[in-house]
């Protein structure tokens, strides 16, 4: 009688679309146990659930609601066991110059892209410290090294990932979980479809590879943070820009 042994549990915010949807459908490729977080669930994320049968499973997650953040960790705690690792990859963006955006959306975006991630990640990794064991996987961007006219404030939420990684790597470090990011460079994304092709284009002519990175390439880049491999990488960041920024 063979006995099944359970998949590890990879929780991935922002996993409905986009690069975290390529996260999850990598992760399930590779045999974890994926919850795919994100405000509202999508066709994309019920195909590929549907694909990979018992694998991929949905939460609802706004990184906005602070307050009910320990309850949703809780509570996938006690849907789907305890977590192996965490994927930080939802985020918001306002394009703008910065002397004319609204206060209400520079809040916003600060209030999700860092305070939201950090306090999730802060109840998210109780269940690595206890087990003695773990991954969390920050996704920033190369706009937070590079920076980009009328992304400072995305910009600023990135660079502030960077910190982030670097110091809770050490942090946990001595507890067996690694921390790190995963910076892509432009990619066909929702985030990045109020770009203009002719931008995009330029963006392409000027990398090394002359080409933009794919969501797949992220996440493949994701797969090996999380592997076996990468058991003694932490504390660093792992740039997917075709060398964007060589």
């Amino acid at each position: 009688m063979s006995i099944e042994v359970k998949k590890p549990l990879v929780l991935v915010t922002g996993g409905t679309r986009g690069l975290g949807l390529a996260i999850v459908r990598r992760l399930a490729i590779d045999g974890y146990h994926i919850v795919a977080a994100g405000r509202k669930h999508t066709l994309e994320l019920k195909n590929i659930a549907s694909e990979y049968s018992g694998q991929v499973s949905y939460e609802e997650l706004d990184l906005a609601r602070i307050t009910e953040l320990h309850a949703f960790v809780n509570r996938i705690k006690k849907s789907h066991g305890s977590l192996y690792a965490l994927v930080n990859n939802a985020a918001i963006a306002h394009d703008g110059v910065l002397a004319t955006m609204h206060d209400s959306q520079i809040h916003e975006l600060l209030h999700v892209n860092v305070t939201g991630t950090i306090i999730l990640t802060k109840y998210a990794i109780r269940s690595m410290l206890a087990a003695g064991h773990g991954r969390v996987i920050n996704i920033a961007s190369i706009i937070g090294s590079t920076g980009f006219s009328g992304l400072s404030v995305y910009a600023a939420s990135k660079a502030a990932m960077l910190g982030f990684t670097r110091s809770l790597a050490r942090e946990v470090g001595r507890m067996g979980i690694t921390v790190n990011t995963v910076s892509p460079g432009y990619m066909k994304t929702d985030m990045t479809a109020g770009l203009d092709e002719d931008k995009l284009a330029s963006i392409e002519r000027r990398s090394a590879l002359r080409t933009l990175v794919s969501t797949q390439d992220v996440a493949s880049g994701v797969a090996y943070l999380l592997s076996s491999e990468a058991s003694l990488v932490t504390g660093i960041e792992l740039t997917v820009d075709a060398g964007s920024t060589a």
